[in-house]
């Protein structure tokens, strides 16, 4: 590419040719066109896409630095699937006194009968022992189109006379909003057609609202603490679930093991004989045997009866680390595994379990959601 091609003239990114989820990507035969946008901005000028760019973590927290010193409404969008792995962690410390509307999505990926009171209350109990402050929670349906005219109204209401910061992990429907959010407060295309946009910043771009003020897009940033993010790409559609969880409730005895595919492993170890409740996604096979076989089960048939991944990939997967959890008596836990799901411990008498999971891929204990 020529070296006076340097910035993108619609959010002023700075342009190259080699690293397509990367922000600035240009294909090499689209840079004599004029004016010369990204890859990005041409898909939000002629489809009106905007698709969010993957950064890295540090990148991202720089970014976010400056919203503390501005006028602004900070929209946090979450996966309920993948709650605490998408949660952005120590957001707080850079917004500042502006408020904060927690958008959590995916809610038509839980059965019908769902409490969404008690789901809401619960969701603002995680946050708040995650530090984060939210003025408001918004439970929505970005794919179903559940909630999202609430969504949009709340912001509409919250905002005033602020701009929008718009934030979130890759693959959590931020997109989608900020396309309606364009639909309903901006004329994006003449803006894009005339010149860059005004305050752009290298890592985000600024989408001028009808009334003057804007709406921060911010690229996807990416946690590699989640499953969804680590696994190779041909396998997502095994992990991510794309229609409502069939809860699958195991009756197990202690010493008794179930694989997650080849992702994942979890051990009764110890505890009375009772019931856990797997939501996962329906297209991940789930593979029950006894502990004392479980390592050789995986040793054999890994990458075969036990995948994703496939053998092709097994090498490009971090190596296992064990994680000991105990369930003490009474408790109504989830055991949660970013990016793979949760199950949920139903027995009252206590358990002892071991969780084989990627390393690096967050595994915890949490309240029950459901």
């Amino acid at each position: 590419m020529q070296a006076t091609i340097s910035r993108c003239a619609g959010c002023g990114v700075a342009l190259q040719t080699s690293e397509p989820n990367r922000p600035g990507y240009l294909p090499e035969s689209a840079a004599a066109r004029e004016p010369v946008i990204c890859q990005r901005c041409f898909r939000i000028k002629n489809y009106n896409d905007a698709s969010s760019v993957a950064i890295d973590q540090d990148d991202f927290l720089r970014l976010l630095g400056g919203i503390a010193a501005t006028n602004s409404l900070v929209v946090h969008i979450v996966d309920l699937f993948d709650f605490e792995g998408s949660l952005i962690s120590g957001l707080q410390r850079f917004v500042g006194n502006n408020p904060v509307l927690l958008v959590v999505n995916k809610i038509d990926l839980l059965p019908r009968v769902t409490n969404w009171n008690r789901l809401r209350n619960w969701v603002q109990k995680l946050a708040r022992s995650s530090g984060l402050k939210v003025a408001d929670v918004v439970l929505c349906s970005a794919k179903r189109n559940i909630g999202f005219d609430r969504v949009v109204s709340t912001i509409g209401d919250m905002r005033g006379d602020r701009d929008v910061y718009v934030v979130g992990a890759t693959n959590v429907g931020k997109s989608t909003l900020v396309n309606r959010l364009i639909s309903d407060y901006s004329d994006l295309g003449r803006e894009l057609t005339v010149s860059r946009y005004p305050g752009t910043t290298l890592d985000a771009v600024h989408i001028p609202l009808d009334d003057g003020r804007s709406i921060i897009d911010t690229p996807g940033i990416v946690y590699k603490s989640r499953m969804s993010e680590i696994i190779p790409r041909d396998s997502l559609q095994a992990v991510l679930p794309d229609k409502p969880l069939k809860p699958i409730t195991y009756q197990l005895n202690a010493e008794q093991t179930l694989f997650f595919g080849g992702l994942a492993r979890f051990d009764f170890v110890e505890g009375e004989r009772q019931s856990f409740t797997v939501y996962s996604s329906g297209s991940l096979k789930i593979h029950r045997t006894k502990l004392e076989r479980a390592d050789e089960l995986y040793a054999n048939h890994k990458g075969e009866l036990l995948s994703p991944p496939s053998k092709d990939y097994l090498d490009e997967m971090p190596s296992w680390t064990r994680h000991r959890l105990r369930i003490q008596p009474g408790e109504n836990l989830d055991v949660f595994v970013s990016g793979l799901g949760w199950i949920q411990a139903n027995g009252k008498t206590g358990a002892v379990l071991d969780i084989h999971a990627p390393k690096g891929v967050k595994v915890l204990l949490r309240d029950a959601m459901l």
